[in-house]
């Protein structure tokens, strides 16, 4: 059986790769920001590289530092791989199987992550999460 999301995970691995190579050009584990001095950014040997602070930048920076960034990737390949076990269960009406259930709720998290990127002219509107009642 094809399995129609397929696409959808395609999608999301791209976006993932895409992020995980920002993140590493950006230096990956080389620097970080401390969580007690935001706005400071440090070496891999704990020196100030440089400096960011005002207008909450320095908060954000310190949150979105690539080595958080290249773990964030990681566990949501992890959600994605176990989608793909199942995915071709994620249908509009799914069975009533514990297989089923399970694809329709990891499928509701993998189509959250695609929505992360609606913007993007591949992403499709037929990937926006479903929801049942």
């Amino acid at each position: 059986m094809k399995n129609p999301n397929a696409p959808l995970v395609a999608f999301v691995r791209a976006r993932l790769a895409e992020e995980e190579a920002l993140a590493r050009a950006a230096g990956g584990d080389s620097w970080r920001c401390p969580p007690d001095l935001p706005g400071e950014v440090h070496d891999a040997n704990g020196a100030v590289a440089f400096t960011l602070k005002g207008f909450g930048y320095d908060r954000h920076t310190a949150f979105q530092d690539p080595a958080r960034t290249v773990r964030r990737v990681e566990t949501s390949l992890v959600l994605l791989d176990e989608y793909e076990e199942v995915a071709e269960l994620d249908v509009d009406r799914p069975e009533q199987t514990f297989r089923a259930g399970r694809a329709v709720g990891l499928g509701f998290v993998v189509r959250q992550l695609a929505a992360e990127h609606a913007g993007h002219p591949e992403y499709r509107a037929g990937w926006l999460p479903r929801f049942f009642q």
